[in-house]
């Protein structure tokens, strides 16, 4: 039998026994319910003296009219059980409708103490939430800028640093592997070898952008001649750029400063 079912059988209302307000069920609704063999009166007088429940304490009565052929009768007496006193004349039954009731008397009194439960939310709450909601993003996002702003810093003070580093040396300072970097440049469009040629050189377009240039270097040979090396180099803003772009990029804090880049490079063109 569903609880619905039970609660249909054995209804359970409020109330006032000696000073409080309690969830009561009638006394011979119950007493149909649990099914017993004696009549109500005699059942309900025989519980009482067994197991000693007081009126005022466990159970309140009043008189209901009985309203015979003739228009009147002897009242009825009306009992009010508390669901403490109704789980324990369930449980003394020892059958199956004693413990159906019990367990249904235990969870009315458990949804009872339990918190209302509201579904929808007044204006003025959905308001005050979108508030808190807003007010900790706009805190997150501070906090991330405050975070941020020294890095910026630091990376616009080297993009206005003279000098230039090497590709080997530029890898250092991201703190990669020279040959990882060397890929990257030349699958994005940085550097790239003429056909037959040894040097890299770069795109015009990144030294129009001042990310790269061209270090020429004359070189003296053995026998006395001398050669002209062209080297690419990395400038100051393409290193912030690169910071910036390459995955697993991430400058070293030796070099974080226009005075420790300038220390590297040795001011050099």
């Amino acid at each position: 039998m569903s609880d619905y079912n039970v609660g249909h059988l054995l209804p359970v209302s409020n109330a006032k026994i000696g000073e409080a307000a309690v969830q009561t069920v009638d006394g011979r609704t119950l007493h149909a319910f649990l099914k017993v063999g004696k009549d109500f009166t005699t059942w309900m007088k025989d519980r009482i003296a067994t197991y000693g429940f007081a009126e005022g304490l466990d159970y309140v009565t009043d008189l209901l009219p009985n309203f015979g052929e003739k228009g009147h009768g002897r009242p009825s007496k009306a009992y009010h059980l508390s669901l403490d006193m109704a789980k324990e004349l369930a449980m003394v039954e020892r059958n199956a409708e004693g413990r159906r009731a019990r367990l249904y008397f235990i969870e009315c009194e458990r949804r009872a103490k339990a918190p209302p439960v509201r579904a929808v939310m007044t204006d003025e709450e959905v308001m005050a939430r979108g508030l808190l909601v807003a007010s900790r993003r706009v805190e997150e996002l501070a906090a991330k800028v405050a975070n941020l702003t020294p890095k910026a810093e630091a990376l616009d003070r080297i993009a206005t640093a003279d000098g230039s580093l090497s590709i080997t040396e530029t890898a250092k300072a991201l703190q990669v592997r020279p040959k990882d970097l060397f890929a990257w440049l030349q699958q994005n469009g940085w550097i790239y070898k003429r056909p037959g040629g040894a040097a890299f050189l770069g795109y015009q377009s990144r030294i129009t952008s001042g990310l790269v240039e061209h270090k020429v270097t004359e070189v003296s040979r053995s026998d006395g001649s001398s050669k002209v090396v062209e080297q690419v180099r990395i400038t100051p803003k393409g290193l912030t750029k690169l910071a910036g772009q390459m995955p697993g990029a991430a400058l070293d804090a030796s070099v974080s400063s226009a005075g420790a880049l300038a220390a590297v490079t040795g001011s050099a063109h």
